[in-house]
């Protein structure tokens, strides 16, 4: 229960954020755009650990690094609720990140040490449910503390669950503690990954901030992200303990299974955070009605999942992921014609038929790319997976409310140039009609940008659909356990 308690809390961490995006930005007198760095900036490092979590591990033990994870996530989670500042907010969330980050791959190794053989199975079926239930718990508990408390809350509810699962496993995981041995670290490999990944996550926060490329600032940050993505490649090919196993790359299933993979996890994150985003700025929701809105994105995947997995012995996986993949493009399709003057019902049913592609996509898509490695790269491919995964979620945060707020600006001047002045005698003055005037054209200018996003989202699922037929049918099963 510690084990499954500590995974739910890091996982709701992630989207519990984004319906609060509003009110963090209202209260650190920053743009909502600029307040998504709180999403973005702990995906960011929570990536970047994750691969470490093997050395770790056999460097100072499972449980020594899933005790040290929890404290640390404890305290930066304190520490993000006390921030006043966004600056503080931004550097706290970076090290909840990198604390939470080997937390997933600790409880599934510990679960295995601590079932049988024969209960592995359900045991991390049982575990894997916590990672489709707290999206959904997520942006309700985001909502409904931000409107009734405040944003600083969904931090501090951390601490209790954090501490009960500190307790339990100081009194019974102990004894189930890994082997350790003294393995070499990659040192200028974390380095080159930590520059590169830093330096182009923030050109791409600060792009939209400082007109693009007509910022030496980003060219600069342009320029260090590619020579550091070169030099990372480069290094960790050739390097004999490399921080990143590169070489699972070479089997042509698994690299397009993680292509397709990312790039429609880039579709489906973009909604997560520009559907909070558009509700409460655009069409005046609160943070809880906008979190009971969205969170009907996972009741199906829910029911799904077991389904889904029973399907993937039995069926081709490529076809499974195929019809997941282009069910969320015709569900991002259906949002494609949203209107200012939409019900909740209208809102909320693409995010509940949504779920019943999700498991499809998640689970098939890992099935097929594990795969398509060697028993013995499982769990370094599975790492890297997730790696790249959470990566092109963090760049589809910052792309996402890029365009959001560009293609808003041009539908703005297009609309501005159709309107005519109200006329008078209508009970406006003439300074009352322009401001009337301007949130009509604000609020379909938002709108017109808002399905401009989920175009690109349904061409993302289309491409991602097409990719995976790049990979080979499957040899066989595998062990979904070693997922993190």
């Amino acid at each position: 229960m510690s084990l499954a308690l500590a995974n739910f809390v890091v996982v709701l961490d992630i989207t519990i954020a984004n319906v609060s995006v509003p009110h963090i930005a209202g209260s650190l007198a920053v743009s909502p755009t600029q307040g998504t760095w709180a999403i973005t900036s702990y995906s960011v490092a929570e990536a970047i650990c994750v691969p470490l979590s093997g050395w770790l591990a056999a460097r100072f033990g499972a449980v020594r690094v899933f005790l040290a994870a929890i404290t640390g996530f404890a305290l930066f989670s304190l520490l993000c609720g006390l921030s006043r500042s966004l600056e503080a907010l931004i550097i706290f969330r970076v090290f909840q990140g990198l604390s939470g980050g080997p937390i997933m791959p600790m409880s599934q190794t510990l679960m295995t040490r601590i079932f049988p053989p024969e209960k592995v199975g359900m045991a991390l079926g049982l575990w894997s449910m916590t990672v489709v239930v707290a999206p959904i718990l997520g942006p309700i508990f985001g909502g409904t503390i931000s409107d009734d408390w405040s944003w600083h809350w969904i931090f501090f509810i951390n601490l209790p669950v954090s501490a009960f699962c500190l307790v339990f496993a100081l009194r019974y995981l102990l004894r189930f503690e890994t082997p350790t041995v003294r393995r070499p670290i990659d040192y200028i490999g974390l380095a080159l990954l930590v520059i590169w990944v830093g330096a182009l996550q923030i050109m791409l926060d600060e792009g939209r901030n400082s007109d693009w490329f007509a910022s030496t600032f980003i060219c600069t940050l342009a320029v260090i992200a590619v020579i550091g993505i070169a030099a990372f490649l480069i290094w960790e090919l050739t390097e004999a303990n490399p921080v990143v196993d590169l070489s699972v790359f070479r089997q042509r299933g698994y690299t397009a299974a993680v292509a397709a993979q990312s790039i429609a996890y880039c579709g489906f994150f973009s909604a997560i955070v520009v559907v909070p985003l558009f509700l409460q700025t655009n069409l005046g929701y609160t943070a809880t009605y906008a979190g009971y809105a969205t969170a009907f994105v996972g009741v199906l995947a829910v029911i799904m999942s077991p389904v889904a997995a029973g399907m993937m012995a039995r069926f081709d996986v490529r076809k499974l992921i195929t019809f997941g993949v282009l069910w969320l493009g015709v569900v991002s399709l259906l949002r494609t014609g949203w209107v200012s003057q939409m019900d909740f019902f209208t809102i909320s049913l693409p995010q509940f038929l949504q779920g019943l592609g999700m498991p499809f996509f998640f689970i098939g898509t890992t099935s097929l790319a594990l795969g398509s490695v060697r028993p013995d790269q499982t769990a370094s491919a599975a790492g890297l997976q997730n790696f790249v995964r959470t990566l092109a979620g963090a760049f589809a945060t910052s792309l996402a409310t890029t365009m959001w707020e560009r293609e808003a600006k041009m539908a703005h001047e297009d609309l501005a140039g159709l309107v005519r002045p109200l006329p008078q005698g209508m009970g406006f003055t003439a300074d009352q009609g322009r401001m009337a005037l301007e949130r009509i054209v604000q609020t379909e200018s938002v709108t017109l940008a808002t399905n401009a996003i989920f175009w690109g989202c349904t061409v993302l699922f289309a491409v991602a659909a097409i990719l995976v037929w790049l990979a080979p049918r499957p040899r066989g099963g595998v062990d979904l356990g070693a997922a993190h």
